[in-house]
Formats: C-alpha cells, structure tokens, sequence
C-alpha cells in the first residue's frame, strides 16, 4: 500500500512530535510513582563524538561475534553495531517511551534491563546507542529458507463516527462477541452474518454501536480496534475506544486481492477500493462477503490519557505511534528492540521500534506491521504502506 509524498511527511511529523509528548508524559508519571525509591546506579558510556558515515560505532567491532540463533521461523545471524543503516542518526529517545512500556510486561530476557533503561529516559540519543552497544548484539533475522528482504506494511486505529441506536444513515452494526461463539468453530462467516436468521439471532442485542459505511467497519475490523464518537440517544456524544474481543475463527482474504482476481481495480489500496465501492454500490456486498472473517468488539473508555496511547497490543502494552510493530511472534518474541530499515515510495525509516503486537496476516520471520498512530494522516501512511524491510533484533548479549 503506497501514499504520496506529502501526506507521508506530515504523518511522520505528526508522529515525531506525538513521541516527544509520550516520552515525557511517560517521565512524569514514572517520577511520581517511583520518586521515593531511587534505581540503582549504572554506568553509562560516556557520548561519543557522531560518527562519519560508514565508521564503525561499536567498541566491539574487533571482537569475536556469537554464533547464529533459530528463534522460530526465523535465523538470526550476529553482526557488528556498524552494519545497522543510519544507527548514528536515529532519535532514539522517540522510542523510549515504547521501551517503557515494554517493561511494564517485560519478557525474560529483557527484564533485568528495564531498570537501566527507566534510568535512561533522561538521556542523549547518544548515551542511549552507547548503552544498547554495551547490553545488546544485533542480530540480522533472516528466513530459513530465502532471502532476508521481507515486506512491511502499515496498521492504524481508525477514528468513526457511529449512533448508540440504528438511525436511516447509520445502520451498518458493531458487534460484541455473541454468547454462542465458542459452541462452533469456525463460527458463521461475513454473509451467513449477514443472511442466516440463526446467525442474525445469535447477535440480536450485541450491537454496540452503527456506522454509516460498511467499508468504515470492515476498515475497523482488519484493523482490530479503533476510537469511535458515539451519538447517544439523550443527545450526548461519548468518544470511546472498541478494542480486540474475538473473532469467528474464519480465515482472512483480503478483499483488494478479491477485487485484482476479478480484474476490477489495479489501485488496491484502501483509497483506491474505497473509490470503487462509490462506483459499484450493488457489488460491494459481494466485495466485502469474499473475507470471511469478522471481528468482534468490546468498549472501552477513554480518557484523555489513554487518548494519547494507541490501543494494547498482543504484548498487552499500549502502542506507539512510529514505534511499535507487529510481528510473527514466532521469529520475534514480544518485547524485543528491533532494527528497522525500509525504503519505499511510500517512506523511508531507519529507526528504533520494539516488537509489541501480531496479525493474522503477519507471519514470516522478516515481516512487520507498522503502527503508525491513529486519525486520517495515520490511516493514510498505513492504507498506502507496502514496501520492502529489513530487521535486525536488539538481544541482551
């Protein structure tokens, strides 16, 4: 999925900004709530001088590297600090705020980490590279079978506006999961949802909410969660957050690969299929019934500060924007620091991002799924993403 190159600029400014703003509001809360209890002392390299474009970083660049790891699907092959594409340049301190939340649920062998990496929210970009050259080998991932360039692509949380009640222009319903889900499975797909009464009976009453455009909840539900406006029926509007609940254990098509099969559309980004469905209104059913799977909601709440952290991703931490990526947890373990490098029409990134969530449809060992954040920048960069990637894994050494 491709954008152009300005909306590509102003969803990247977006999300650097965004990720100063999350840093620091991480800082403060850390503050208070530890403040009465210092970290213990740890050493950190002194900043180096930046270095020159193609000069090893690492102090270990002599030494002997350790020898490969198969994690999963993946084969991760040991490689110096120098080898990583625009290391130097990185702002990692965007990152940090990820990275906390990581350790709020650290896997194990991260854990004994996240009290120096809590002490170094304070730091320069550069102490931070110094720091993860002393704690952490990268490690480039490689299948184990082909070649190490893999693919990304780019997920978001929508933002909709929906009516508590069905209304004549918003009638297109979100469901809670039904009570009878775990009696079958798989459970009934999209069209028998849509056109068995024993189905359309197992969800009377489980409608949170209606949208206006079909498109606009198949949107939400690829995506798995999303921030919704709710018109209640006294007049009030509630903004709420739908997040993950369930699904009906159907497999996963994508309908723009429906719509090239059927030779009706080359554009299969989001836009593109979305311009056809204006076109084809008495087809999009038939569009939308060739992805079985549907997903299921719960809502929750949202304060303004849970406004400004994406939805909890498989790791069980909110996601953020620029910084978190789904991955097959498989090849990448929750909670991993990993290296990203892609460059595309669409963007280009060399940067920091921890691996926090997964997909249905991201499985492989060099495959990512980049969050890029919420709204209609967001949606764009995500809906236009499809390039080639390149991983490195961060590993305590």
């Amino acid at each position: 999925m491709t954008t152009n190159s300005t909306s590509a600029s102003r969803a990247s400014s977006r999300i650097s900004s965004m990720s100063r703003f999350l840093v620091l509001a991480a800082i403060v809360g850390m503050l208070a709530a530890c403040g009465s209890v210092p970290l213990p002392p740890m050493e950190v390299a002194p900043p180096r001088p930046a270095a020159a474009a193609g000069t090893p970083t690492a102090p270990d660049d002599g030494a002997p590297l350790p020898g490969p790891i198969v994690q999963g699907r993946s084969r991760w092959q040991p490689v110096r600090w120098s080898e990583l594409p625009g290391f130097d340049t990185d702002e990692t301190y965007e990152a940090w705020n990820a990275w906390l939340k990581s350790c709020e649920r650290a896997p194990a062998p991260f854990a004994a980490l996240c009290p120096e990496v809590r002490r170094l929210s304070l730091a320069s970009p550069q102490e931070q590279r110094a720091w993860m050259m002393q704690r952490l080998q990268p490690y480039r991932v490689e299948p184990l079978n082909g070649p190490a360039e893999g693919l990304l692509t780019g997920y978001y949380e929508p933002m909709l506006e929906a009516s508590r009640r069905p209304t004549a222009s918003q009638n297109v319903p979100l469901y809670r999961p039904p009570a009878t889900l775990g009696s079958r499975r798989p459970w009934y797909t999209r069209q028998e949802i849509d056109t068995l009464p024993e189905a359309r009976a197992a969800l009377r009453g489980r409608e949170i909410a209606y949208v206006a455009d079909p498109l606009d909840a198949l949107v939400l539900q690829i995506q798995g969660s999303g921030r919704v406006r709710i018109a209640e029926p006294d007049g009030s509007v509630r903004t709420v957050r739908l997040a993950f609940a369930g699904s009906n254990d159907q497999p996963y098509r994508s309908v723009g690969g429906w719509l090239l099969q059927q030779g009706l559309l080359r554009d299969a980004s989001w836009p593109g299929i979305k311009a056809w469905a204006v076109q084809n209104p008495q087809r999009v059913n038939e569009m939308l019934w060739s992805n079985p799977r549907t997903v299921f909601f719960r809502e929750e709440p949202l304060s303004e500060f849970d406004a400004s952290f994406g939805p909890r991703g498989a790791q069980g931490v909110p996601l953020t924007p620029g910084r978190s990526i789904a991955v097959d947890k498989d090849s990448i373990p929750y909670g991993t620091p990993v290296w990203l490098v892609s460059q595309g029409p669409v963007t280009s990134l060399q940067r920091l991002v921890l691996a926090q969530d997964t997909g249905s449809a991201i499985t492989g060992a060099v495959r990512a799924d980049y969050f890029a954040g919420w709204g209609p920048e967001a949606g764009e960069l995500a809906g236009r993403l499809k390039q080639p990637l390149r991983l490195w894994v961060l590993w305590p050494k």
